[in-house]
């Protein structure tokens, strides 16, 4: 149990449902950092929030889970070639923690995926990159842009 007492939720807006965020480059940071255990306990996966932090969607979240600890050497240099690419792009080649990674703006690449099971659009990251000026005029006209990715020039 814990302890609501003082709240009053006639003070307060309600959540509101969250679509999918459009296809495009994001600029954001990592704000949030945790290993957890897969499903079916024989490893584990690094889950990394991200935040955008400019343009049309700030302070939306995503999320990416790297699965370092998997009995897959396939998904384990997947889950590394994803961690090297983050880190490239924030520029921490060595980290000692996931905290190292916290903070540091980058550009990510989303796409929308249908879920298998459910049939729902959901945000898959699909790269990362450097926050720099190239890429952040990008990231920042794809993500206020009214015109559909495949009519942009």
């Amino acid at each position: 149990m814990a302890d609501l007492s003082g709240f009053d939720a006639n003070q307060v807006e309600p959540a509101s449902e969250f679509d999918p965020l459009p296809a495009g480059k994001y600029v954001v940071v990592v704000t949030e950092s945790e290993m957890k255990p897969t499903k079916s306990g024989n490893g584990s996966y690094l889950q990394l929030t991200f935040q955008i932090i400019e343009g049309e969607f700030k302070n939306r979240m995503v999320w990416a889970r790297l699965n370092l600890d998997n009995p897959s050497e396939q998904a384990r240099k997947i889950a590394q070639g994803e961690l090297s690419a983050i880190c490239r792009a924030v520029g921490v080649l060595a980290p000692k923690d996931s905290v190292d990674l916290h903070n540091l703006p980058l550009v990510i690449s989303v796409r929308c995926k249908k879920r298998a099971d459910t049939g729902e659009i959901t945000n898959e990251i699909k790269g990362y990159a450097k926050k720099d000026s190239a890429s952040l005029a990008t990231a920042v006209a794809a993500a206020t842009s009214s015109t559909p990715p495949w009519k942009r020039s």
